[in-house]
C-alpha cells in the first residue's frame, strides 16, 4: 500500500525504539584532561541524567582559572533529557504503529532538528564556562572554547572532547530511522 511501512521498516523502529531508551543509561560525551601530573587522564563524563568522572578534581583545578564549577545543578538539561528521550521513543514506536511514512519523515525532521539544538546547546556550554572566567583568579588566561570533538590545549592540560557511546548509539537510531525511507522507496 502506497505510503505505508513494510514490516521489516517497522521492525527496524522498533529497534530504534530500544536503542533510544537504552542511551538513558551510557555516556554520551566526554572530555579528558591531560597534563604533566595527571598523565592518565582526568575525565567528566556525561550522561543524558549525570555528569560522572573526575569532576571534584577538575572543579579544584578550575577554579585556579576562575572557570564556574561543572555539576549537575550547572546543567538544567539533565532534569528534562531522560523525559524528552523517552517521548522520543514513544514517538518512534507510534510512527512503527501507524506505519505511514509521512509521519517518518516528520519524526526524521525532529530528530535532526533535537541533534542540532544539542550541539548548540554543548558549544553554548562550553563557551560560556570557557569564556566567562573570574578575572580574580589565580592564573590568567585568555578566555576559550573547548571544541564539541577534538584536541585543545588550555595551560599545561591537553583536553580531548569526543562522543561516547550513547552518541554513537544515537547514529544508530537515526540509520535505523532513515533505513525504511530507501527499504520502502516504491511503496
Amino acid at each position: 500500500m502506497k505510503g505505508r511501512l513494510s514490516m521489516p521498516s517497522r521492525i527496524s523502529l522498533v529497534a530504534a525504539a530500544v536503542i533510544t531508551l537504552l542511551t538513558l543509561f551510557v555516556p554520551w560525551w566526554g572530555m579528558k584532561f591531560y597534563a604533566p601530573q595527571y598523565p592518565e587522564g582526568l575525565d567528566i563524563i556525561v550522561y543524558p541524567t549525570t555528569l560522572s568522572g573526575d569532576i571534584d578534581i577538575v572543579n579544584g583545578l578550575n577554579h585556579y582559572i576562575g572557570m564556574a564549577e561543572f555539576s549537575n545543578e550547572s546543567f538544567p538539561e539533565l532534569r528534562y533529557m531522560p523525559v524528552i528521550v523517552i517521548i522520543f521513543a514513544i514517538l518512534i514506536l507510534l510512527v512503527a504503529l501507524l506505519r505511514k511514512k509521512s509521519f517518518l519523515y516528520g519524526l526524521i525532521a525532529l530528530f535532526i532538528i533535537g541533534g542540532v539544538v544539542g550541539l548548540l546547546d554543548m558549544y553554548r556550554w562550553l563557551k560560556q564556562f570557557g569564556t566567562n572566567l573570574d578575572p580574580r583568579a589565580p592564573i590568567e588566561l585568555e578566555p576559550f572554547i573547548p571544541p564539541i570533538i577534538g584536541d585543545n590545549v588550555i595551560a599545561n592540560f591537553t583536553t580531548t572532547s569526543y562522543f561516547a557511546i550513547g552518541g554513537y548509539m544515537l547514529l544508530v537510531v537515526f540509520l535505523l530511522m532513515i533505513f525504511p525511507l530507501w527499504k520502502d522507496r516504491s511503496l
